[in-house]
């Protein structure tokens, strides 16, 4: 499986007890995956619009990670606590996690840790289909349009493959209570 990031932005807030986490994973965004060293090319890749099409049109289970740690789930499609809705500019997911769930020690860590700005990237898990990528010389470096490809899952990272995959912070307190803040950082670029 590769592993990839993009653009995006993940928002997390509190209503009633439940904490929602809303990500936007923007397309047709460029990122460096490796640098030119000496002769070599410098490597790039994207992401198409709608590439994730096909099994999110199938309705097939897909998951909401931290860490790409299929043993930290936050949500699924399948337990019914995600929701992934895409169009030609992004896929936008809605994960909802129970106040069950974020008294789990690993869920409890993530969003202590989001809260203090120390995870704020979104990466996605996926396998490129067959046939589902074109690759192109575009002077001193190369270019992988992703163009279809499974999505397997989309995790809450530290340091995204693409600069601009990063999370948005919103905490909603009950009506008289604090206004609500947004918390925005940059992460540096990382292949997964």
């Amino acid at each position: 499986m590769l592993w990839g990031a993009h653009t995006g932005s993940l928002e997390l807030r509190t209503e009633g007890g439940e904490t929602c986490l809303l990500a936007t994973f923007p397309y047709n965004r460029e990122t460096v995956l490796a640098e030119r060293v000496g002769m070599g090319r410098e490597r790039r890749e994207m992401i198409a619009a709608r590439a994730f099409a096909d099994r999110i049109e199938r309705g097939e289970d897909v998951h909401f990670l931290a860490g790409h740690d299929f043993d930290k789930p936050l949500a699924s499609r399948s337990a019914g606590t995600l929701t992934l809705t895409e169009t030609d500019d992004a896929l936008t997911a809605e994960a909802r996690i129970s106040p069950n769930m974020a008294q789990v020690t690993y869920v409890r860590d993530f969003l202590s840790a989001h809260a203090a700005g120390l995870v704020r990237g979104l990466s996605p898990g996926f396998r490129v289909r067959p046939g589902g990528e074109t690759v192109e010389e575009r002077g001193t470096s190369i270019l992988r349009t992703i163009r279809a490809a499974d999505l397997i899952e989309i995790s809450a990272v530290t340091k995204p493959a693409y600069p601009q995959a990063q999370i948005e912070a919103r905490d909603w307190q009950p009506v008289g209570e604090a206004t609500h803040s947004v918390v925005r950082r940059h992460a540096s670029n990382r292949w997964r």
